[in-house]
């Protein structure tokens, strides 16, 4: 049987025009991608962050998941965890997040907050704004929500559950401000060697070695999109023999456009064709793109 691999594009941190936004993320999932990754300019003036680009295009598309880059240094984990699962239910169970790191100063002018430069604390920052996001996603129950209307009982309090987290930097109570995400937990990205692969669904490599490394986590390599036939033919065959460890490819081009065209022209068709890859499927969730289990609420099953 021969093994297929996700697909995704990287747009960018693209344009804050957002007719020119969903152009290329409809031009994506019209080409068969099964999700795109939105990038982020923490301290660009008059731009628009990933998180509300993946927001603005979530009606109008219907089978590519959204994954907006946010970082966890400066960025409050409530919120961002309640924007997040607003996205998933935006998007119909399609979102995702790539956590990831502030490293330029003028990033915590920007926040208000106090330069996060030391690696340990850059480390702590990460893991401890996914672990309060899991949980916040977990405090509600599936079916928290009654919507009785002659009764009055709109929730049931019992199906919702303090997180408690308590960390060096902060403590968060909980439970969230949003129902749990059609998810169950939207999916979260993370690059290899920069947080614990148990924290992530999916791990971003840069090689093949570093995907061999990688345990309990679907793992996506990132290559640079071909620009030309010739460089699409060759990506095609590379993507024929890759690792086993390997579950997906991400293209990052150099002209978004142009490098999208040649994609949706010269690769996917023949990643199609060979059955090495495949188109996601209408209202599906990101999880069921990526081969993932939509997983069992932590609190339902302490009980």
């Amino acid at each position: 049987m021969t093994r297929t691999v996700t697909l995704g594009f990287d747009v960018g941190v693209g344009s804050a025009d957002g007719r020119a936004v969903a152009a290329t993320v409809t031009a994506a999932e019209n080409a068969g991608f099964g999700y795109v990754t939105f990038d982020d300019d923490d301290v660009a003036t008059g731009g628009v962050d990933a998180v509300t680009r993946a927001a603005f295009v979530a009606a109008t598309t219907s089978t590519v998941g959204l994954v907006a880059t946010a970082s966890t240094t400066y960025a409050e984990p409530f919120h961002l965890s309640s924007q997040l699962a607003s996205l998933d239910y935006a998007s119909r169970g399609r979102a995702g997040w790539v956590a990831s790191r502030s490293l330029a100063p003028d990033v915590a002018a920007a926040w208000g907050r106090e330069v996060v430069s030391a690696d340990t604390d850059l480390v702590r920052e990460q893991r401890d704004s996914v672990t309060v996001a899991r949980g916040l996603w977990d405090s509600w129950e599936d079916d928290a929500v009654i919507r009785d209307f002659p009764t009055g009982r709109f929730l049931n309090q019992q199906k919702l559950h303090y997180v408690d987290f308590v960390g060096e930097e902060y403590s968060v109570k909980g439970p969230a401000i949003v129902p749990r995400p059609p998810q169950g937990q939207v999916v979260v990205f993370g690059r290899f060697g920069e947080i614990d692969a148990d924290l992530l669904d999916v791990v971003l490599v840069e090689n093949e070695a570093d995907a061999r490394a990688v345990t309990g986590a679907h793992v996506v390599l990132d290559v640079e999109a071909p620009g030309s036939p010739t460089a699409a033919a060759a990506l095609v065959e590379r993507i024929a023999a890759l690792d086993d460890a390997i579950g997906g490819i991400r293209l990052r081009p150099d002209l978004i456009d142009d490098d999208l065209r040649v994609a949706a022209r010269y690769v996917l068709p023949q990643l199609f064709e060979r059955d090495l890859a495949h188109r996601p499927v209408p209202a599906t969730t990101l999880r069921s793109t990526l081969g993932l289990a939509r997983p069992v609420n932590r609190f339902e099953a302490a009980r």
